[in-house]
């Protein structure tokens, strides 16, 4: 962030609501609308350059002379509108998160430090925000809640019955796991690759905390933290989504086994019994991460939500945090979200799935069958370009219709919409529930058993092994899906899988502020600004032998689609009210 600060990457008053299934609004956009609109928004960053700044600079050394702040318009409404509100935000400083926390101090209370970020997180009376702004090379956006990518289903989604689950045998994880056979998953009669011998690295869950002691987890619980600012949070999971996820990923239960059932758990609860969190929340447990990967060999962290403004990655606090993490060595997963409508691209604007550094998950549709000819995207399973260009999901899983543990006091397994899935057995309560969220943590779980097969994958790499790996939809035209269905046994079998952000590496450079690589933005921003091409590297070699086109892939990894409908100057983080974000599960 070292150049003049430009806005969040949204459109005027968009926001997202909760990521339950069939709950959508928030912007779209066409293909067809984007390009016709390129040369128009290519306009608007030339303007931009010539544009004065929002904010500007008025003494203060933060970030060094000559640099702007950026105060978001949403903020900047409210000290219109309200001057006396006391207002939560997040301060990135050029300088560090001890520059962001005292230039916060001179006008509110700095509360929280965000190293990871280099920001601070704390309150303002509003009417002193603009005096923030004066001081130079901040970025100031809203502390906005975040919400759960959760489940969601219709009365006629039944529970399954017990023992027939089928994605695990769909998704190639007979072969590689040691209690197994041979792989019974078309194509794949005999197997000759690797299997799993003994424990795995662990799994980060920055969810709403995990119900320890079942028997899907044994005494594999390696730490749970409790890490919610929000009042209405129980001990353990209230409202249930985090154990799910945790079973998919890692459940030990050989009736409803997980994508990687030796792995290590680690729970961080950020999310209150209603399912939502502060941004600066998220941004923490990420911090807990980054400090703790190496005593509890965290190589894979899943997060099953979403923010809910859309916003340019290059700006975001929670994609800055995200990337850390990348970048030190986790590999991070993401849930796409469940805000399309009959299958039709959205803008895939919302952090951290908008990040072209992480591996972002789609859902699909088995239709009960393990056969990938039948597989479809499931229709509210989002798609498209994220505000900076860059085509998401990469890769789906299986998302409809999958039963996992949740525990029977909470929020979900008592919601009345979802009674008919609940079903108790004498090993706990279980749910068949759908959404992107419970695809992301299948392949959090594949992730880990790469890295547990080849401890020397980088997140990288991992990628590149999963991608590779993938199978193709044949239902499914366009990038919808990704490359295709995650395949764990295809992609274990791949010893030296390609690097899909290779392009973006170049731009990697040592954190000026603190430790460990940054991604410099503005080095990126001028070369994709001016060859369109620039991507191609990452494309160029490792990627023979992939079952799905390379060909159609490689066009939309790029797109300069994503500067039209973007006027930097007129962008917005929408004010978003807690209820409008998730609303009543009951």
């Amino acid at each position: 962030m070292n150049e003049l600060r430009r806005g969040e990457g949204g459109s005027r008053g968009e926001s997202r609501s909760s990521g339950l299934w069939g709950s959508r609004r928030g912007g779209r956009g066409s293909n067809s609308r984007n390009r016709d609109a390129v040369r128009r928004g290519l306009l608007a960053l030339l303007l931009l350059a010539l544009a004065a700044p929002l904010a500007a600079s008025a003494g203060g050394d933060h970030g060094g002379p000559g640099l702007q702040s950026y105060l978001a318009p949403s903020l900047q409404r409210t000290a219109d509108q309200t001057p006396n509100a006391p207002v939560r935000v997040i301060v990135q400083s050029d300088a560090g998160a001890t520059d962001a926390s005292a230039a916060l101090d001179q006008y509110g209370s700095a509360q929280t430090q965000l190293g990871i970020a280099g920001a601070s997180a704390g309150t303002i009376p509003a009417g002193d925000l603009q005096s923030l702004a004066s001081e130079p090379g901040l970025v100031i956006t809203p502390d906005n809640p975040v919400a759960l990518d959760a489940p969601g289903g219709r009365g006629s989604l039944q529970p399954e019955a017990k023992g027939s689950q089928i994605w695990p045998e769909a998704v190639g994880l007979d072969p590689i796991l040691p209690q197994s056979g041979p792989g019974k998953r078309k194509g794949w009669p005999r197997y000759y690759g690797p299997r799993i011998d003994g424990p795995e690295p662990a799994i980060a869950f920055v969810d709403s905390g995990i119900e320890a002691g079942r028997k899907d987890f044994g005494n594999r619980v390696l730490a749970s933290l409790n890490l919610t600012g929000l009042p209405d949070n129980s001990p353990g999971d209230g409202f249930g989504h985090g154990t799910l996820i945790a079973g998919l990923a890692a459940g030990s239960n050989p009736d409803f086994m997980g994508a990687a059932p030796a792995a290590g758990i680690v729970s961080l609860d950020v999310l209150d019994d209603n399912g939502m969190a502060r941004t600066s929340d998220v941004i923490r447990a990420a911090q807990w991460i980054l400090a703790n990967h190496d005593r509890y060999d965290i190589r894979v962290a899943n997060f099953s939500l979403h923010s809910t403004t859309a916003t340019s990655f290059r700006f975001d606090p929670l994609d800055k945090a995200i990337e850390k993490l990348w970048f030190a060595g986790v590999f991070v997963v993401a849930s796409a979200g469940n805000d399309a409508q009959g299958g039709k691209p959205v803008r895939m604007g919302f952090a951290p799935a908008n990040d072209p550094f992480v591996t972002t998950v789609g859902a699909l549709d088995l239709h009960n069958s393990t056969d990938p000819d039948r597989a479809d995207v499931a229709p509210w399973s989002s798609w498209g370009y994220t505000l900076d260009g860059f085509a998401k999901p990469e890769l789906s899983a299986p998302g409809r219709a999958i039963t996992g543990p949740v525990p029977s006091d909470s929020v979900l397994a008592n919601a009345k919409q979802f009674k008919s899935q609940v079903m108790k057995t004498l090993d706990g309560t279980y749910m068949t529930l759908s959404g992107t969220s419970l695809s992301a943590p299948i392949v959090a779980g594949i992730a880990d058993d790469l890295i547990a097969l080849n401890p020397s994958l980088t997140p990288d790499r991992v990628k590149g092994a999963l991608m590779l790996g993938a199978q193709p939809v044949r239902k499914v035209h366009g990038f919808a899906g990704g490359v295709g269905e995650v395949n764990a046994a295809a992609s274990a079998s791949i010893q030296f899988p390609p690097n899909p952000n290779r392009a973006l590496d170049r731009f990697l450079i040592p954190d000026p502020s603190g430790a460990g690589m940054v991604f410099d933005d503005v080095s990126w921003l001028d070369v994709v600004t001016s060859s369109p091409s620039w991507n191609a590297i990452s494309w160029r070699d490792g990627w023979f032998g992939a079952a799905w086109s390379l060909v159609s892939w490689s066009d939309v990894s790029w797109s300069d689609v994503s500067w039209s409908d973007v006027s930097w100057s007129d962008v917005s983080w929408s004010d978003v009210s807690w209820d409008d974000v998730f609303g009543d599960v009951d």
